[in-house]
């Protein structure tokens, strides 16, 4: 069977919230160390064929490779774990409590990090050959996105703030149903196709996620990026992250998880046997 019924996989997507709360630290680390490294990856690839061609809805369409691999590989990501463990807590999963899920938070959080930092600093060395020239026309573009996602927003203020949030807010909502796509195919084809569709367009459309946002950023910053690590986590990061919480959870995960799996009561039909009986014409 290549498609599983939404009942089926909501199913998954609380067994894999339970499993990621209990999966051991070193594991949960490397895991996410792994992933951040390879959507870092990902989003340099999806820059620099922007840049070459000219064509930003180039890389938008091929950007989405790297989240395919490093799901089908089983890799954990800041962005699906917001969306996935809440639900084990929902669902009243054995020793899945709060302090656990923050726990699981903060570990991905920092194994997503130090991946994208790695990723950053090299593609950084790689483009500037050692930190000796000038980075090119792909460094620069970082750079610029750099400033653009940090004090362009700080010139609007608290609206500059909110545009961010909601921006995660949307990423996230994308990224999660990249999320739930893995899991509602059998074949590798049907997971590839079901994912790329929502992670091609939150990159098109520009919105913000967390966890790329940790490898544009430091390597901007590496690269000549006029712009703060203040300036990167209160005007980005930040906001990026809670926006990517809400979105992901609000928008896909109990969505699915409240019409699937703790579904309304059904709605009662009258039967012949059960309806009134109107009263006889007079």
């Amino acid at each position: 069977m290549s498609y599983l019924v939404p009942s089926e996989f909501v199913t998954k997507m609380v067994d894999a919230g339970e499993s990621k709360i209990h999966m051991s630290t070193r594991d949960t680390l490397i895991r996410a160390f792994m992933a951040g490294a390879i959507l870092a990856l990902a989003a340099a690839f999806a820059v620099t064929v922007a840049v070459q061609t000219g064509v930003f809805l180039i890389g938008a369409i091929l950007f989405p490779v790297g989240f395919c691999m490093l799901y089908l590989m089983g890799f954990d990501l800041l962005t699906g774990v917001f969306m996935l463990t809440p639900l084990a807590l929902l669902d009243k999963r054995p020793g899945v409590t709060p302090k656990a899920i923050l726990r699981n938070w903060g570990l991905v959080f920092l194994g997503n990090f130090a991946g994208a930092l790695t990723v950053a600093f090299m593609m950084a060395f790689v483009f500037t050959y050692g930190f000796n020239t000038d980075p090119g026309a792909v460094g620069s573009k970082l750079a610029g996105v750099g400033e653009a996602r940090t004090l362009g927003y700080a010139e609007y203020g608290a609206a500059g703030w909110a545009t961010i949030f909601i921006r995660g807010m949307l990423c996230n909502w994308m990224v999660s149903m990249g999320v739930v796509g893995a899991m509602i195919s059998t074949n590798v084809s049907g997971k590839v196709i079901a994912m790329w569709m929502p992670i091609m367009l939150f990159f098109f459309m520009g919105f913000e996620h967390s966890v790329v946002n940790m490898f544009l950023f430091p390597s901007a910053m590496m690269m000549g990026g006029n712009f703060s690590i203040m300036d990167y986590f209160i005007w980005n990061e930040i906001p990026t992250a809670l926006g990517n919480l809400v979105g992901g959870l609000a928008f896909t995960g109990l969505t699915l998880y409240t019409t699937h799996i703790r579904t309304g009561a059904k709605r009662k039909i009258a039967t012949p046997a059960t309806a009134p009986v109107k009263p006889a014409a007079a």
